[in-house]
């Protein structure tokens, strides 16, 4: 009976093992992705600085800016 828990544990140790370095693998890409991302946007943000969406966080265009009335357009 000792000897079969003995092998469940260890079995047991090696998946947590496996687990925890996916999990390492996992992390460091998903922080890649974001700087990538990042990066990214800054670039479209310098190319085209009206067309880029907002940085969380930061408030977008102000609606009713560039209003015009519908009967100035009729004349």
């Amino acid at each position: 009976m000792t000897g079969v828990s003995l092998v469940v544990a260890l079995v047991a140790l090696v998946r947590a093992r496996r687990t925890a370095k996916r999990l390492d693998r996992l992390t460091e890409t998903y922080w890649e992705l974001r700087y990538d991302h990042g990066q990214l946007r800054a670039r479209v943000a310098k190319i085209d600085p009206e067309g880029a969406p907002p940085a969380p966080g930061e408030p977008g265009p102000k609606p009713g800016g560039n209003f015009v009335p519908l009967s100035s357009l009729k004349r």
